[in-house]
């Protein structure tokens, strides 16, 4: 009896090893969101332009779910940039545009007055920007340290290198 048990239990260890290496395993990166190599690529962009200008800047990035991919606060900037970069970003992918555009309709008696107060704390002036691959939103920069035009650039510029 044993010399027919034996063969038989070895028989489906091997048909179940075989059908288990040909199970691939699932996806863990998603197809529509940003890799870590495009979150340097933006990352680095944006560094250049906040040398160029000469203010220390926070940065950061988020991918397509908004959340936090990469980051770098330079020497000296603000810390309470810190949390307005990445509200910054955040903000800019959640509602899928620019943080100056958003900021522009929540002014006092535009359609979307008091928004920032939503989401646990909203950015809305410049320096948040999508960013963009194949026409797909696959994250967002938020940048903080400068005048609201100084982060816009470095945002830009960071946002510019991924297309």
């Amino acid at each position: 009896m044993l010399k027919r048990i034996v063969p038989l239990v070895l028989a489906l260890v091997l048909c179940a090893g075989l059908a288990q290496a040909k199970t691939k395993a699932p996806a863990t990166q998603l197809p529509g969101d940003l890799t870590l190599a495009e979150a340097q690529k933006v990352l680095d962009a944006a560094l250049v332009k906040a040398k160029a200008q000469g203010v220390p800047m926070n940065i950061a990035i988020v991918d397509a779910g908004g959340n936090l991919k990469a980051f770098v606060r330079q020497d000296g900037a603000f810390i309470g940039s810190i949390d307005v970069s990445s509200k910054k970003a955040v903000t800019a992918r959640y509602f899928n545009m620019p943080t100056s555009t958003l900021g522009a309709a929540s002014q006092p008696g535009q359609e979307l007055f008091g928004i920032e107060a939503t989401n646990g704390g909203l950015v809305i002036f410049g320096g948040g920007e999508l960013l963009i691959r194949d026409n797909v939103i696959v994250g967002a920069i938020g940048v903080s340290g400068g005048s609201v035009a100084e982060d816009t650039n470095v945002a830009k510029a960071g946002a510019a290198a991924l297309k």
